[in-house]
């Protein structure tokens, strides 16, 4: 099969979708156990990450580890039901997924952006919505 490349990235390259999909593992994971330490380690540490979540919009990383901090028991639990992990080059990745709520019947989504840096895989955006329910 015949590497797909996008202007001079080489897309979905086996080793870095590799690393890709196990960060975006621990993420899940973390969020889940409500892992502070992991979450925040896995966010670029910079004024300029960003977080836009269901109900509130996070500029740089102290604000999302203060909303993380005072946010009582974690994310509430989720399934997720899809997830697409999209490689350019060796060092940004987007990865998106869909997930259901436990007992509900609430879907949400979430995209993050992934930037390889000195300290490894880091998160540099991310975005967390629910889609509106229909009848």
């Amino acid at each position: 099969m015949q590497q797909l490349t996008i202007g001079p990235f080489a897309v979905d390259s086996a080793q870095v979708l590799s690393e890709v999909t196990a960060q975006c593992d621990r993420y899940e994971t973390a969020l889940m156990d409500n892992d502070l330490e992991t979450l925040d380690g896995l966010f670029c540490d910079s004024p300029v990450t960003l977080r836009y979540g269901v109900g509130e919009n996070l500029y740089g990383i102290d604000a999302i580890r203060d909303f993380r901090k005072g946010r009582t028991g974690g994310s509430p639990k989720r399934v997720v039901t899809r997830r697409e992990i999209t490689c350019f080059g060796d060092a940004v990745a987007i990865c998106n997924l869909e997930f259901k709520r436990e007992n509900t019947a609430v879907v949400g989504r979430q995209s993050q952006t992934w930037l390889r840096t000195d300290a490894g895989w880091r998160i540099v955006s991310a975005h967390v919505s629910l889609m509106a329910a229909t009848a």
